[in-house]
């Protein structure tokens, strides 16, 4: 691997970060959805995490999707499929039975359980799944759809490698001229903007079409990408337009909003007028944009190693995995102070990333068995490796 490919290790690090901030936000957010509520809320932060929102999944299946292209150029399908199968699946199965159950006990608490954790635990398999039963997959659910998509994909990814595959490679030439690459955001956007009213966002796998073929389509852009490089040149020279229209749609999107002026309550027959499908395709839009405009002046910017870039990678995955179940109980006994929204956000926020980053450091990297149930290389195998050459190949 050559040194052009580290801004993706450096944007991953960054988006992972963004996340912690994300989470540590949630409590404190006017916002459903989250396990453990502040009682008083911050418009300041919603909007934080409404424009985080817009990119962030997005921008870390386009990496993955970079990630798969370069673990493909060494292996077969099969190989591909056994090592995401060790990388994913197991780590997601390990997650599912240790990492996420503190997560649902605190929830449990504030929602009237008596007992200690181990009382708890037992009622994971009572049967049914969150929210009632207590067993999820939670944050998790990014690494269940990853795992499914590099199953599913494999057989296309060998091809790719092929002949045929390589010729169809030189055809995406024709995106990278002039303006073109945006019309690799069209059918996702179309898709988007017809479905995402009848299928809301599940995270379950089974029942969340829409966003399931959403996710996938910025993986797959991802991997293409990574595999004619001139596409991302043409991403890197259009970085500019691409800010330019990422700051614009979330300006739109944020004035139809805070005006109260989205078309659902304001359109007599809504569903069949064309506005309401222009204002919902205005989401996949900015989510492309961001997505296109970060990997833009990413590329152009972070192309430069650092000694630290490869303990933090390494770190990245496994401070995934941990980031939601510490800041889920630190945020637990936070919420019952009479501190402010902004000193109980920082204090979780900063306090969680210490205790990740101390987690992995003491408890992970240095541990074999640790290494294998966080997807994790082994650390004689890792630390023989160059530094480069490891840093996208674990960047899942």
């Amino acid at each position: 691997m050559n040194s052009r490919q580290v801004y993706l290790d450096w944007l991953r690090i960054f988006a992972i970060i963004g996340m912690l901030f994300f989470h540590s936000a949630m409590a404190f957010v006017a916002e459903e959805g989250w396990h453990i509520k502040n009682k008083d809320t911050s418009n300041l932060l919603l909007e934080f995490n409404f424009w985080l929102s817009r990119f962030r999944m997005p921008l870390l299946f386009f990496i993955s999707g970079a990630v798969a292209w370069w673990i493909m150029e060494s292996k077969t399908v099969s190989s591909f499929i056994g090592l995401r199968f060790r990388r994913l699946f197991l780590p997601l199965v390990f997650g599912i039975l240790v990492v996420v159950p503190p997560q649902i006990y605190m929830e449990r608490l504030t929602q009237g359980f008596k007992g200690n954790f181990w009382d708890f635990y037992p009622t994971m398999f009572s049967g049914n799944v969150y929210p009632k039963g207590n067993i999820s997959w939670h944050h998790l659910w990014f690494v269940a759809y990853l795992f499914v998509y590099d199953v599913m994909l494999a057989p296309f990814f060998g091809w790719c490698k092929r002949p045929a595959g390589k010729r169809f490679l030189q055809k995406l030439n024709w995106f990278a001229s002039g303006l073109r690459i945006y019309w690799l955001t069209v059918p996702v956007i179309v898709l988007f903007s017809l479905y995402c009213i009848d299928y809301p966002q599940t995270h379950d796998l089974i029942h969340d079409p829409c966003y399931f073929v959403y996710w996938l389509f910025f993986l797959l852009v991802g991997y293409l990408c990574m595999a004619n490089p001139v596409l991302l040149g043409s991403l890197e020279r259009n970085r500019r337009l691409s800010l330019t229209l990422a700051f614009l749609s979330i300006v739109s999107i944020n004035y139809l909003r805070w005006n109260e002026l989205e078309p659902f309550d304001l359109l007599p027959g809504w569903r069949a007028d064309v506005r309401t499908y222009l204002y919902l395709a205005l989401y996949p839009f900015t989510a492309w944009t961001w997505v296109f405009a970060i990997i833009g002046y990413g590329k152009r910017y972070l192309n430069k190693p650092n000694a630290a870039l490869n303990y933090l990678n390494e770190a990245a995955y496994p401070f995934y995995i941990l980031h939601q179940t510490v800041i889920i109980v630190i945020v637990y006994y936070v919420v019952q102070t009479t501190d402010t929204i902004g000193s109980k956000f920082l204090f979780t926020s900063f306090v969680s990333l210490l205790i990740c980053m101390l987690i992995y450091h003491t408890l992970i990297r240095p541990f074999g068995w640790m290494r294998f149930l966080f997807g994790m290389k082994p650390q004689k195998l890792s630390s023989k490796e160059p530094v480069q050459t490891r840093q996208l190949a674990e960047a899942d």
